[in-house]
């Protein structure tokens, strides 16, 4: 197996010199134990944070706002109030993160918002309610960018867009279970006294809370305590980082330049604006798939069964675009072609009353939006570097999705249902603006490498540990497009 150099054709040569010192047997071995005990733990925890954040809509829709006697604003509210300490938490936490050691702030995560779920099921009033929801996204904050921030210091650029598809995969297979396990769950109605949606709460969280306490046994804190890697292997990981242009962030301290050189970036600006865009439009699916469905005519634990599908699909693509991407290094048409997907699936749904086409269109959209949410999210981590510029672009990339999740909240009033209009056109115009933005992205970047090209090279032979303080300013660092 040989590791593919992100570099131009007149650097391979000089690249030779220090790619022939990887082991790629031995790397080859290290990404498989990886993808075997490491990159499923980060998925599952992925799944949990998704699942147990948007399962509010199964609930709206087996009787929660009816129950708790809520209006349409005070349930838009109520979703909005997760955002702002998710948002809040999301850069210090993960900065943290580090220092902590992510084997003991994840699982410490993952079991506390799984308590704050469980709990869920026993609020009465709005109040609760609202108490419930913020202290979910203050537990929850920080899961993301720091599950992404994790991964990429273990799997170097050029593997990494096909895992992050496969832990992104998470979300899908979410809303895809959520339906399955929510139409499972309502048969439980009545049980001790409580409605079907007190139960969703309760089982998923208590399922988070046993899961979360398994991961503080098997989470290693970085690529030197792996247990299950041998020398050979830790070392091959180790160079393939450095001749990728990253970095595994084993010895690196605290920068606050390297923030600073983060925020400077324009790539990091230009990706953080098509986050927005792709908040927006994954969590309106995520928390209003199945009042949308609902809309169609179905009814009962038929709503949440047609809520499933959709995902199982999106799934599907997402894995299928990031390997390619992967395999030809780039992005930004990917992306591209996902935005307009999710366009001609908004289209449909505006242009038509017939309920298979609406039903259709829902795939579309789906289908869009979560396989952009992969790609967008491998673009970012590609293009920073050291470790604690990677952190900050991460970071800022969920915070604005999470923008956009709070936007996505106040965008389906029953005054509009069941069309959505105003909801379907903030869609189709963020899509097109993502459109816009992956173009410019792309050509942003390509023009950067085709400039590093043709400027002098540093000599290769010397020691790649300028990457650590450079990081993707450094001339030999090529940027994915």
């Amino acid at each position: 197996m040989d590791v593919p150099v992100d570099v131009p054709p007149e650097d391979k040569n000089q690249d030779r010199q220090i790619d022939q010192q990887i082991n790629h047997k031995a790397l080859s071995s290290a990404l498989r134990k990886l993808d075997l005990f490491l990159l499923p733990i980060a998925t599952i925890a992925y799944f949990l944070n998704f699942l147990d954040r948007s399962n509010i809509g199964n609930a709206k829709a087996a009787g929660l706002q009816t129950d708790l006697k809520l209006t349409n604003r005070q349930y838009s509210i109520a979703l909005t109030v997760t955002y702002v300490p998710y948002i809040a938490a999301e850069l210090p936490l993960t900065l943290a993160m580090k220092k902590v050691g992510p084997h003991i702030l994840i699982p410490t995560l993952v079991v506390s918002w799984g308590l704050v779920t469980l709990f869920q099921g026993f609020v009465h009033n709005y109040s609760g309610l609202i108490a419930a929801r913020f202290f979910l996204g203050l537990t929850e904050g920080a899961i993301l960018p720091g599950l992404v921030t994790y991964l990429s210091s273990f799997y170097h650029r050029q593997v990494l867009g096909k895992r992050l598809a496969f832990f992104f995969s998470a979300t899908s297979l979410a809303g895809a279970f959520s339906g399955l396990l929510a139409s499972a769950i309502l048969n439980m109605e009545g049980v001790s006294g409580k409605r079907g949606w007190q139960w969703i709460f309760i089982l998923e969280g208590l399922l988070t809370v046993v899961c979360g306490a398994i991961t503080f046994f098997i989470l290693p804190r970085d690529l030197s305590t792996v247990k299950y890697l041998n020398e050979d292997e830790r070392n091959a990981l180790m160079l393939a980082h450095d001749i990728d242009g990253g970095a595994t962030a084993v010895h690196e301290r605290f920068s606050f330049r390297h923030m600073v050189n983060a925020m400077k970036s324009p790539q990091l600006w230009l990706v953080f604006a098509m986050f927005f865009g792709n908040g927006v439009t994954l969590y309106s699916l995520a928390y209003f798939a199945p009042t949308i469905v609902q809309g169609l005519g179905y009814k009962g634990i038929s709503i949440q069964l047609h809520s499933v599908p959709p995902y199982v699909c999106s799934a599907f693509v997402a894995v299928v675009a990031c390997f390619v991407s992967d395999k030809i290094r780039h992005r930004g048409s990917f992306i591209v072609g996902a935005a307009i997907i999710s366009i001609i699936g908004y289209a449909m749904f505006l242009g038509s009353t017939n309920h298979n086409t609406l039903y259709a269109s829902l795939f579309l959209q789906v289908i869009g939006a979560y396989t952009m949410a992969p790609l967008l999210s491998t673009w970012m981590p590609n293009n920073l570097a050291p470790y604690y510029t990677r952190v900050t672009g991460i970071a800022f990339g969920f915070i604005s999705t999470n923008s956009g999740g709070i936007l996505s909240t106040w965008l389906f009033p029953t005054t509009d249902a069941p069309r959505y209009k105003k909801a379907t056109w903030t869609a189709i115009g963020l899509s097109i603006s993502i459109v816009i933005l992956a173009l410019l992205n792309s050509a942003f970047l390509g023009m950067r490498n085709k400039s590093r090209a043709s400027a002098p090279q540093g000599n290769l032979e010397e020691s790649t540990d300028s990457l650590d303080d450079l990081g993707d300013k450094d001339p030999r660092f090529r940027y994915i497009t």
